[in-house]
């Protein structure tokens, strides 16, 4: 259920964030949201490159808590249509995996203390 979830929230859901966004313009604004998600290829950095055990918040660098603080500015500040949408859908995403994050952690606790998450909040 959590795959399922994860990928729900990442490809369908944000079909519903680009409906709410304009509905004139949803499936343009789909896409874009779609586009962001290539904000995942910062994990051919990691090593190993896929580890079901490890929290991608704090870990990537594109999922760090600078990264995702521009992605917070950006959704309040930037009032530019497509780039604010830009920023909306790489917050979801951040989102999407933390709640991801917090899924495993429910099962695995050493997962919670080796996430960078866990040192963020010691």
């Amino acid at each position: 259920m959590q795959t399922f979830t994860h990928y729900f929230l990442h490809f369908i859901f944000i079909g519903a964030i680009a409906y709410w966004y304009d509905r004139k313009n949803w499936k343009r604004n789909w896409l874009i949201l779609l586009a962001t998600m290539a904000v995942d290829v910062d994990h051919v950095f990691a090593d190993p490159l896929f580890d079901p055990n490890r929290c991608g918040i704090g870990f990537h660098p594109l999922h760090t808590e600078y990264a995702i603080a521009v992605y917070v500015l950006g959704v309040a500040f930037v009032k530019h249509y497509t780039i604010r949408l830009i920023f909306i859908g790489l917050l979801f995403h951040m989102i999407t995996d933390f709640i991801d994050c917090l899924w495993m952690f429910s099962y695995c606790q050493s997962c919670y203390e080796n996430s960078e998450i866990f040192k963020w909040l010691i």
